[in-house]
């Protein structure tokens, strides 16, 4: 494991936990120094962990079977792998071209994470969702601590005060433990989304579920399918006034790979009350509301609207420990008697890999690809 290179990258790919779990499955694994110091992982606790501290990030590169990362890696790093060596990332082929075509060009065996079929057996493998989950989390937090007023009403011999009302615009993952976490903290929270199926998930965290009369939009395995133009003008029109009763917005609705659908216009931002806050959890892939500013806060007439970009990396203790246990998961999916054994024929294996034996063989990545 390299020291992570893209700039505000908190989080490792492997933490002295896994590291313990590669060694006791035979493997040798090296990690370069300091690389875990973002996420406040020492050294030290790799090497008590049984792996090696390599000074320099070259050689490790050049002679590792497999190299574990969170973001994709720089074209410097491609080309100080060894042809045939497995990288596992995130990595994303529609707005990562030159970097899928660069490790194809160079024999490299790449896995994306965000292309992990669907599928049970790959669940503890499935890194976009434990990263979700705390991404939710935080959002309600960045809310409650921007907003002007508490979350709780609250009953005092001044008066009483009325809760914060919270609306979440996705019930995905990391919806689902927004609409949790801001209950907790004792808000009124309303969610919506697409999928009718996720009525009773969202009624069982205590949440008010919106319907607007809209064909439903479920896609396989239960999860949102990408929507149209016009169904998306629809929904807009008709979740404008929820948007402007709330006070707090939270949206969450992200496509692998694409641009994040548009829910929230300037309008509705508009429409408003002053000292509202929008969390805005798409912005790294556009934002799904029109006046975000990925890596910004936004004021618009007194509404606040939160852009920070890869919300996962704010915490990074804990996502790295749950980053590290899907990525340990799959590695070792990978290997066989301390070796790496491609099943090409694997669900698993043929749906997560990107790059194989110098070409793109996964079709959604070479779809995207084509298209960038």
């Amino acid at each position: 494991m390299p020291k992570e290179s893209e700039q505000g990258e908190r989080r490792v790919a492997l933490v002295p936990d896994t590291a313990k779990m590669l060694v006791a499955a035979g493997l040798e694994v090296s990690v370069e120094a300091g690389a875990g110091a973002s996420a406040f992982i020492t050294d030290d606790l790799y090497e008590k962990a049984g792996a090696r501290v390599a000074s320099r990030a070259g050689t490790m590169l050049h002679d590792a079977d497999a190299v574990l990362k969170v973001q994709a890696p720089r074209e410097s790093e491609i080309s100080l792998l060894k042809k045939g060596a497995v990288l596992i990332s995130f990595l994303q082929p529609a707005t990562q071209a030159d970097t899928v075509r660069s490790l194809a060009t160079h024999g490299i065996t790449a896995f994306s994470l965000e292309l992990l079929p669907r599928i049970s057996r790959a669940q503890s493998m499935d890194a976009l969702s434990s990263q979700a989950s705390a991404s939710g989390y935080k959002a309600v937090l960045m809310a409650a601590d921007r907003i002007g007023k508490l979350f709780p009403m609250m009953m005092t011999a001044a008066g009483t005060v009325a809760p914060t009302r919270v609306l979440v615009m996705g019930a995905g993952v990391a919806g689902l433990q927004a609409i949790a976490t801001a209950r907790r903290l004792g808000a009124v929270v309303s969610a919506y989304d697409v999928r009718p199926a996720v009525k009773e998930e969202v009624q069982s965290l205590g949440a008010t579920f919106i319907e607007l009369p809209l064909e439903t939009q479920e896609g396989e395995g239960g999860y949102a399918k990408e929507q149209s133009e016009e169904f998306l003008r629809k929904q807009r029109e008709l979740i404008g006034e929820h948007v402007a009763r709330s006070d707090v917005v939270i949206t969450t609705a992200a496509v692998p790979g694409r641009r994040a659908p548009l829910l929230v216009t300037a309008d509705m931002v508009k429409g408003m009350r002053p000292g509202s806050v929008i969390v805005d959890l798409a912005a790294d892939t556009g934002g799904n509301v029109e006046l975000t500013q990925a890596g910004k806060d936004v004021d618009v007439g007194g509404v606040t609207i939160i852009g920070t970009r890869n919300v996962p990396s704010t915490m990074p203790l804990t996502t790295s420990q749950l980053y590290a246990r899907n990525v340990a998961n799959l590695l070792l999916h990978l290997v066989k008697n301390g070796v790496i054994a491609l099943d090409m024929q694997d669900d698993i294996t043929k749906g997560a890999c990107v790059t194989y034996g110098g070409e793109i063989v996964n079709e959604r990545a070479k779809q995207m690809v084509a298209t960038t």
